[in-house]
């Protein structure tokens, strides 16, 4: 499978002033060279800045293009990677505004809420304007092409699967508190066969076959939430509402869908002392988690993965555990 990488610098709507540096990772085919509907896009949110450390595998893990190349290696050929970095930032501390509205200035969440769904929407937005830019780029790249042709990697619409790292966890707990809210309707929005066809001009498939353009049916498409060594120098690192999780599951049974949560973490969260809130908001939400697991008969599952055990915390496996990831597929 070939691939178009880079790292693209996108507003995240037409009026933006603000600019969000994306790296991506996406199929195209090897005939045409054009762009193909994935099996799953896999959108990764990075944390902090980290700068001058003087150590290479940091410095190597905090790289955005190397980070989706890894995404691509865990969850296959058939994925398009998306790694976000946060648009703005106080010194090295990542904001996610357009994501989680309630952030005081070091981009830590006073409180996750539904209401109008900013995550879900931004994420939407943002993929769009990555996907609108990597088509134009490649539409230049073939002369007399008026439109890109589109064929299909799989069967149906793809998947989505969230990661967060360290402070991204932190969009990653907006969008399951916008997952359990009460004004998501259940819905099954899979596309019809019909229009699953390999080769469908660009210009006549529905768009939520390569990515989702609405909130409801890019939360409909979620189906894996990594939280990866997620942490924060306050409360709000692992979202710990039960009655979030409780609608999630009875939406799964419901809907007679799936979603598997994988919590990563390594001692230099789990295990500090001086932030002992971390491991105690994981231990909630895992609690949460595995009753809602057994509720649902499956259609809820939860894993943790705990990785380094043997070592001392440090920064650097802050930063290895992407490499290290286990995925659980």
């Amino acid at each position: 499978m070939d691939r178009w990488n880079g790292i693209l610098k996108v507003p995240l709507r037409s009026n933006s002033r603000k600019f969000y540096r994306v790296a991506v990772s996406l199929c195209l085919s090897p005939t045409s060279k054009t762009l193909t509907v994935p099996r799953a896009n896999a959108i990764f949110f990075n944390g902090d800045r980290v700068e001058g450390t003087g150590n290479p595998v940091i410095e190597g893990l905090s790289n955005l293009q190397n980070i989706a190349e890894i995404l691509v290696s865990k969850f296959g050929d058939s994925t398009n990677a998306w790694v976000v970095e946060a648009s703005d930032f106080n010194g090295a501390f990542a904001i996610y505004q357009d994501f989680i509205p309630s952030l005081n200035r070091w981009g830590e969440p006073k409180s996750y809420t539904p209401n109008g769904f900013p995550a879900s929407l931004s994420t939407v937005s943002l993929l769009g304007s990555c996907y609108n830019e990597v088509k134009k780029i490649v539409s230049r790249g073939k002369p007399g092409s008026q439109e890109t042709t589109i064929p299909t990697l799989s069967g149906c619409t793809p998947e989505t699967v969230i990661l967060g790292f360290s402070k991204g966890g932190t969009v990653v707990n907006q969008l399951v508190t916008e997952l359990g809210s009460k004004d998501l309707i259940a819905a099954d929005e899979n596309l019809p066969l019909s229009k699953q066809e390999s080769g469908v001009e660009c210009s006549k498939l529905d768009e939520n076959q390569f990515i989702p353009t609405t909130e409801h049916s890019f939360l409909k498409s979620i189906t894996e939430i990594h939280y990866v060594d997620v942490g924060l120098n306050t409360h709000g690192a692992y979202l710990t509402d039960p009655e979030v999780i409780k609608r999630i599951s009875s939406s799964l049974i419901q809907e007679s869908r799936g979603i598997r949560f994988v919590l990563h973490g390594t001692p230099r969260q789990w295990c500090d002392r001086r932030r002992v809130w971390i491991r105690d908001e994981k231990e909630t939400m895992t609690s949460f988690l595995e009753s809602e697991a057994l509720r649902s008969g499956g259609n809820l599952q939860v894993y943790e993965k705990f990785y380094f055990a043997d070592r001392p915390a440090d920064m650097q496996m802050h930063f290895e555990i992407i490499e290290k990831l286990d995925v659980c597929r």
